[in-house]
């Protein structure tokens, strides 16, 4: 590879070194793919004319294992078990031809680039007789209450006199959240928020005269509901209500802007928001006031959520950041790099090992946040058919995620499909928007109807989804046939 190699000499994209942690391959492959026998011959041919002994453009020597897992003068160019994040892998498959490795030459074969990624991906190995390491576990174990669960399942009873302004058009389900604890799930509409025993029978609505709730979370207890939201370029807030009665507890926040992401702690002593204002703000819920301000993200805050114990505040952004907080000291602890497009949600498994984030790059990655390292991931996850006539790339992105009590995972996209995963990351069951009955409305003629939100009920029986046109819909994990 000549001159140029000038993406491999931005610093501050490395990591300071290789890890060689836990590799998704097994360690008893028959012919694992190896520097030696599948990636020596390729570079040989390719890159050693400028990153071979006689030369070495950007400090980077190919000619072997040892130099080129060192990396050169910007840092590492290889992440064992990553190649998403390995500039190798980056440099050879841009789609730029000025920025593609080699240069001034056709793009290496496809065959070539996915035996060195699947060199990278299965742990950057030497020789047919070196190790990786064992594989990490995945195994989940649910953890504990972290608050007292006393007595019967908090579920409405008695709620205001409230009717939902009714729209001209179907309004869409923006937030959706289901009871850790009942048979119980609260839907956003326009300046409401209904409680539904089912996707067909309702409790009863109370009003969020802020505006449209973008947000909807249940306190580990279900006794109280988080409805965050507001008015684009007007207001926002987060308000906090009693699931029995539906009486407003307390607010925080008083934003200029609607509040994009939201979740309570798990002691309910506090609540963080974040939006348009590229910081994340942590309030207390006793007498509303600001803890902390987290300013670490470049641009809207779009996801954020407490881990289960409550120790950790994961945040999400527009760009497809993703920070891990110490949620008492509001502390920086990891940052979280896979994604590059929107990050539309975040949740965490109930055992707090894991946190899930999707986004618009159609990406899942299962987070393992002891060191930050994408455990699971599954790129392209819900990829829509391409419409005839259509030229160029689909949007394929993931719109959101949410983690059911055994560990399995529930998504939709922008394909219409909700699909349910395993806890070690093997898809179980989709289900199809169009393949639901609508309850009482559907959309406008013409228009395709997108699941907007999951959520997967208490017991994990049934796995919940509300729609663009203002529907709920509704699959029992165990019985409901697999959409085709």
């Amino acid at each position: 590879m000549q001159a140029s190699l000038r993406f491999l000499i931005v610093a501050s994209t490395f990591m300071a070194c290789v890890a060689v942690p836990s590799m998704p391959a097994a360690a008893d492959d028959p012919k694992p793919v190896t520097f030696d026998d599948n990636v020596a011959g390729i570079l040989k041919k390719n890159c050693l004319q400028c990153h071979g002994e006689a030369k070495q453009e950007a400090g980077l020597n190919f000619a072997t294992y040892a130099s080129l897992v060192k990396g050169g003068s910007g840092g590492v160019v290889v992440v064992a078990g990553r190649s998403s994040a390995s500039r190798l892998l980056e440099v050879i498959t841009a789609e730029d031809p000025d920025a593609r490795m080699p240069p001034d030459n056709d793009a290496l074969p496809a065959d070539q680039i996915a035996m060195i990624k699947t060199w990278i991906d299965t742990g950057i190995r030497e020789n047919s007789g070196s190790s990786v390491a064992a594989a990490r576990t995945l195994g989940f174990k649910p953890a504990a209450a972290t608050q007292a669960n006393d007595g019967p399942p908090p579920v409405p009873a008695n709620l205001p006199d409230f009717k939902p302004r009714k729209t001209h058009r179907p309004y869409p389900v923006l937030a959706l959240a289901a009871s850790p604890r009942a048979p119980l799930a609260a839907v956003a509409s326009y300046e409401a928020i209904e409680l539904m025993a089912s996707k067909d029978k309702s409790y009863g609505a109370i009003a969020f005269p802020e505006g449209e709730p973008l947000v909807l979370k249940f306190s580990p207890s279900g006794r109280v509901l988080l409805a965050a939201g507001g008015k684009p370029v007007q207001n926002g807030a987060a308000v906090l209500f009693d699931v029995t009665t539906g009486k407003r507890l307390s607010s925080v926040g008083d934003e200029t802007d609607a509040v994009l992401a939201a979740d309570i702690s798990p002691d309910e002593r506090q609540v963080a928001i974040g939006g348009s204002g590229k910081v994340v703000k942590i309030f207390s819920t006793e007498d509303g006031k600001l803890l902390h301000t987290l300013a670490k993200h470049t641009d809207w805050i779009t996801a954020l959520a407490f881990s289960p114990d409550g120790k950790l505040l994961a945040t999400g952004d527009r760009i497809g950041n993703i920070h891990l907080w110490d949620a008492k000291s509001g502390g920086i602890v990891l940052p979280l790099s896979e994604h590059k497009g929107a990050i539309r949600t975040l949740s965490w498994r109930s055992d707090s090992g894991l946190v899930v984030s999707c986004g618009e790059d159609g990406l899942i990655v299962w987070w393992d946040v002891k060191d930050g390292w994408p455990a699971i991931s599954k790129p392209n996850a819900h990829p829509p058919s391409r419409p005839a006539g259509s030229y160029g790339k689909i949007a394929s992105g993931v719109l959101d995620a949410a983690f059911g009590p055994k560990g399995e995972l529930a998504t939709c996209g922008r394909d219409g499909i909700i699909r349910l995963w395993a806890d070690d990351g093997k898809e179980l069951k989709k289900f199809a928007i169009a393949d639901d009955k609508p309850v009482d409305r559907a959309a406008p003629k013409g228009v395709t109807v997108l699941p907007t939100r999951v959520a997967i009920s208490a017991d994990g029986s049934v796995v919940l989804a509300g729609d663009s046109a203002g529907q709920l819909h509704a699959w029992p994990t165990g019985a409901a046939a697999p959409a085709k």
